[in-house]
């Protein structure tokens, strides 16, 4: 649970009465961003949501490297995403961590999931660029 003071709170309810809190844990910034990757919704994806919320024609997008990608093992910088689409790559996430800003040695690997931010269009280009190059 998070508060508008900006404390977020783990909550654990009964599991008999779904109405009733068993226990309450305080998580600190470090302990609520770990506990949020591993339930798999890294905070750098929420935070880019919102922005695409706010921000009209700005979308971001998840995007897998699928094992057919002609870019998985190869460095970002190869597949040349924002020189042909506009578009931004953000962050990597990998087996629940998040790789934030990466620079264009990072190697994509199969099962990669690449958090992209653009237009619908460059966004869509670059999906493309991840599947057929």
């Amino acid at each position: 649970m998070s508060h508008r003071t900006g404390r977020r709170d783990l909550v654990i309810y009964d599991a008999n009465d779904p109405d009733a809190v068993c226990h309450t844990v305080k998580l600190n910034d470090e302990e609520a961003d770990a506990l949020a990757e591993l339930l798999g919704a890294p905070r750098i994806v929420q935070r880019l949501n919102q922005l695409h919320q706010q921000v009209e024609g700005l979308v971001s997008v998840q995007l897998p490297i699928p094992a057919g990608s002609p870019y998985a093992g190869r460095p970002m910088g190869d597949a040349r995403v924002r020189t042909r689409t506009s578009a931004s790559i953000v962050a990597i996430v990998r087996g629940g961590q998040v790789f934030a800003s990466p620079g264009p040695d990072f190697v994509f690997a199969v099962g990669d999931v690449v958090v992209v931010v653009g237009s619908e269009d460059s966004t869509s280009e670059v999906a493309d660029i991840l599947v057929n190059g």
